[in-house]
């Protein structure tokens, strides 16, 4: 059984304008001690995706139809109460901007202990207590200083430790970080970066990482997942979707990414802007900006095609190209070559 399994979730929000699509029909699982990399431009339906497994949608989204199963058990469906016991206990997650999601009016310590008082049977000196252990976990400088300290008080990377340190305090089975690395300088990314990952092999957990950065994508993850428009494009391994990419979407972002290889050379943008979720095309949302686009990707949008067991995309360029089967078909698709692999390599 997987830890977590998203199957067909179609969240919308229903605006004076009309239903906006924010996910159409993602589907994905998510094992025990496994990094899953979810990743897109903005707009593309990550975060939403992990605010509708958390069950914090805004008051106009709503989860229209599929299933979200945390080991077994039904989310979608579920009232406040059985979410409360899995919201910090089962699933926690850090948000995008550390300053906004901290409370400046309370200190650290009292935003610390509120959740493990909540969510545990500890009392307020065993709180506090598992307060401080969860900052030096984190590698919090004299924890029992900050404790008094307000979010203001704190540096950006120094406030985002705190904000780990509150989403793993109940000890988690899994933790969403919902671009942990926003406004952050380099270095401090890559310090967030590397605490997650350590902190992630101690305890054991699965990470869900939402990021628009490959870069990261590549170091941390196990699978990866490429959104666009609401939906999957692709999904897969992170060395199929790096060194086998089958979606032009992307082959688009990877083009677009400085490597050793190109840093010579000009890099290229995807053209076009993202779609506009209220007027979606008929067929692939991708097809305005691709420039492979056939005929039948302006009018049918495209199957989930296996183009091995370990990978998966929604581009009719892999059908046209003899390296994919739709899903479901008696036939199974053939792992791809060792050479065709290195002829994808950029």
């Amino acid at each position: 059984m997987h830890l977590l399994e998203v199957n067909n979730l179609h969240t919308s929000f229903f605006t004076d304008a009309g239903e906006v699509k924010a996910v159409d029909g993602v589907s994905f699982y998510l094992d025990r001690g496994k990094i899953l990399g979810i990743v897109g431009e903005s707009g593309s339906g990550k975060s939403v995706t992990a605010y509708s497994i958390m069950r914090i949608l805004a008051p106009t989204g709503r989860i229209v139809s599929g299933s979200i199963k945390l080991a077994g058990q039904e989310i979608v469906g579920a009232d406040e109460r059985v979410m409360h016991t899995i919201r910090g206990n089962k699933i926690s997650m850090i948000f995008q901007d550390p300053m906004t999601s901290l409370n400046p009016t309370y200190t650290v310590e009292h935003q610390l202990m509120e959740g493990i008082l909540l969510h545990t049977k500890r009392n307020r000196q065993e709180a506090r207590a598992r307060a401080l252990e969860m900052l030096r976990l984190v590698h919090v400088n004299e924890p029992e200083k900050r404790m008094k300290q307000y979010p203001f008080e704190l540096s950006g990377g120094m406030r985002q430790r705190v904000m780990i340190a509150m989403a793993l305090a109940c000890e988690p089975d899994i933790l969403i970080a919902d671009e942990p690395t926003t406004a952050l300088d380099v270095t401090i990314q890559a310090q967030i970066l590397e605490l997650i990952q350590d902190l992630q092999h101690k305890m054991g957990m699965s990470v869900i990482l939402i990021t628009h950065d490959l870069g990261v994508v590549a170091q941390m993850c196990d699978e990866v997942v490429v959104m666009y428009a609401g939906t999957i494009c692709e999904q897969g391994t992170a060395d199929e979707i790096f060194y086998n990419p089958r979606h032009e979407y992307t082959k688009g972002l990877l083009r677009s990414i400085p490597t050793a290889s190109n840093n010579h050379q000009r890099l290229q943008p995807i053209s076009g802007t993202p779609i506009d979720l209220l007027n979606m095309p008929k067929g692939c949302p991708f097809a305005p900006r691709c420039d492979s686009a056939m005929k039948i990707c302006l009018t049918q949008r495209p199957e989930k095609l296996v183009i091995n067991p370990y990978h998966y995309a929604a581009c009719w360029v892999n059908v046209r190209d003899g390296l994919a089967h739709p899903e479901g078909l008696e036939q199974k698709a053939q792992p791809v070559t060792a050479s065709k692999a290195g002829d994808s390599h950029e």
